[in-house]
């Protein structure tokens, strides 16, 4: 499926449904990670930067990198609600390594437990991903450890930057159009 193939199909079926989503691009969240958090969102740093280590991460690599805003998916705007639509390669063994380090009770608008399994079922299809790309701040054969890093960044920062808890949709067959649909009360009652 070519890249942006799932997005597009969620963002026509939300249309669909009356739900109008832009794509999401804030400066809080930026290559710098936990790094380049403003205060506001402190009470995040630790479990993120224990995140961040648990994975690989270089500390002065990444303190050092830009504070050049990372891409998310979508953002609902009269409410502020992100979205992320999780393709296969976001259910890795680092994803699912990630979840150990989330706060007890942190608010989230996806159950983790549904997370950790996938990532337990499409981790062996899901490791082999870009499993050789390096990555800054993760060296040689980063690239999923970062990915794992930055989804764990979006879903602890999101609410610590005042956002309602992000909306992650699974979507680990490519099929944006069902993951709307299999989501789409939980959608409509977050925006509308």
């Amino acid at each position: 499926m070519p890249v942006g193939d799932c997005e597009n199909a969620f963002l026509e079926a939300a249309r669909r449904e009356g739900v109008e989503l832009a794509r999401c691009k804030t400066p809080w969240l930026n290559q710098r990670g936990h790094f380049g958090l403003p205060d506001r969102a402190s009470n995040v740093t630790g479990p993120l930067h224990d995140i961040f280590l648990s994975l690989g991460g270089q500390a002065p690599e990444q303190a050092a990198k830009r504070t050049t805003a990372l891409p998310g998916d979508f953002i609902h705007l009269g409410t502020g609600t992100i979205m992320e639509i999780d393709e296969l390669q976001h259910f890795t063994s680092f994803r699912l390594k990630s979840f150990e380090g989330y706060p007890a009770g942190y608010p989230l608008d996806f159950e983790a437990t549904e997370y950790q399994e996938l990532c337990r079922q499409f981790a062996p299809k899901a490791d082999k991903d870009r499993q050789t790309k390096t990555a800054a701040a993760f060296g040689p054969v980063g690239r999923q450890r970062q990915r794992a890093y930055y989804d764990a960044l979006l879903d602890l920062a999101t609410p610590a930057m005042g956002h309602p808890p992000i909306i992650r949709v699974p979507a680990p067959d490519g099929n944006g159009a069902a993951a709307f649909a299999g989501n789409r009360e939980r959608i409509l009652r977050a925006v509308l």
